[in-house]
């Protein structure tokens, strides 16, 4: 069973739950903002299903709702960002849009971010670039959550990395993938919908491979050594950069801040090396003769990066975005704990 709702009610409410935790509203908006927009490409592991954990961890002292964000270290070309346990979206937008600044003037801008908490669908910023004719490129690190090949124990996170291009005639080319198979939010997000996970998810605790997602205690990475192998070297562009080693640090048996990430995000300018209109033309061409390609057995149609999503979304803004019954529910008690008013279509 599901609950279809308007994108702008449950933005609505999302920001009302964040207002109601202490976060200042334009911070609260945009909060909102980028959760209900994974929401709307259908990227639900990544949309208000997370508010109820979120609302936790500001409860727990994780995440801070009113950080103290500072620049500690700034170039021409880069930046260091001490985040202060900010809302992910919160500082990480303001840490793309000073990227893009840089890009504009140098031909690339590289942020790093130390003491974040979780972002949302690092898609979001990736296309922030993208949409002023920019590269833009975002990817985070967390404490250990996936075994690394070979291992059946938490070694390395399952970081996420998003790149966009701009195109012309078609929206921009957008990769957002984790490092695992699955990211953490699609096990919630089975949990909230009552099914199992597939086989070759997760592990148990104990390093078993499980498909009760309510057992899912370590992710598998995506292509064996190669997830694993990039997760490790993510480790080393965001956390080990800031100076904040999570990895080490967590298997140490040292504690960490709960929910604290670290993170970078890129722009490049494509005016830097060619003409944007160029640039973008040929990105459609390069779209155009890989859907071309005839589709292998089994397939409708070859698909390119970010192109379900975008179907997804047109089909979402219309009808409305479905919630499972697991969402709906965790979303109403919420609101009752918070005094925040639940909108009809939750109640």
């Amino acid at each position: 069973m599901e609950t279809r709702i308007a994108w702008q009610t449950l933005q609505a409410f999302a920001a009302e739950v964040f207002g109601a935790v202490g976060m200042p509203a334009e911070d609260a908006q945009t909060e909102a903002e980028v959760l209900v927009w994974a929401n709307l490409r259908g990227v639900d592991s990544h949309g208000v299903l997370r508010i109820p954990s979120y609302v936790r961890s500001v409860q727990e002292g994780g995440m801070n709702p009113r950080p103290n964000m500072v620049i500690e270290r700034e170039t021409p070309a880069v930046l260091l960002i001490e985040a202060d346990h900010a809302f992910g979206p919160v500082v990480t937008t303001m840490a793309m849009q000073r990227a893009m600044a840089k890009a504009r003037q140098v031909g690339v801008g590289w942020a790093v971010i130390r003491n974040t908490t979780h972002q949302g669908a690092m898609a979001y910023y990736a296309l922030m670039a993208a949409q002023q004719d920019m590269l833009g490129l975002a990817l985070v690190c967390n404490p250990p959550n996936m075994a690394p090949y070979g291992a059946r124990a938490a070694g390395v996170h399952n970081s996420p990395l998003a790149i966009a291009a701009p195109a012309a005639e078609h929206p921009p080319l957008v990769l957002d993938m984790a490092t695992s198979v699955a990211a953490f939010g699609k096990v919630s997000l089975a949990i909230d919908q009552g099914a199992p996970i597939p086989v070759g998810w997760a592990l148990d605790a104990a390093g078993v491979p499980t498909t009760d997602a309510s057992a899912a205690s370590i992710l598998l990475p995506a292509g064996g050594y190669k997830g694993s192998g990039l997760a490790m070297m993510f480790e080393c562009m965001s956390s080990i950069m800031a100076a904040n080693p999570l990895i080490s640090t967590t298997l140490s048996g040292q504690a960490v801040r709960p929910g604290t990430q670290n993170s970078v995000v890129a722009a490049v300018d494509v005016a830097t090396f060619t003409d944007p209109a160029a640039y973008r033309r040929d990105v459609d061409a390069l779209i155009g003769a890989i859907k071309g390609l005839p589709p292998a057995e089994g397939f409708a149609e070859v698909l390119v990066p970010g192109e379900v999503e975008n179907r997804v979304r047109e089909e979402r803004l219309a009808a409305g975005i479905p919630l499972p019954e697991g969402t709906v529910r965790n979303l109403r008690e919420v609101a009752k704990e918070l005094g925040v008013a639940c909108p009809t279509e939750l109640r």
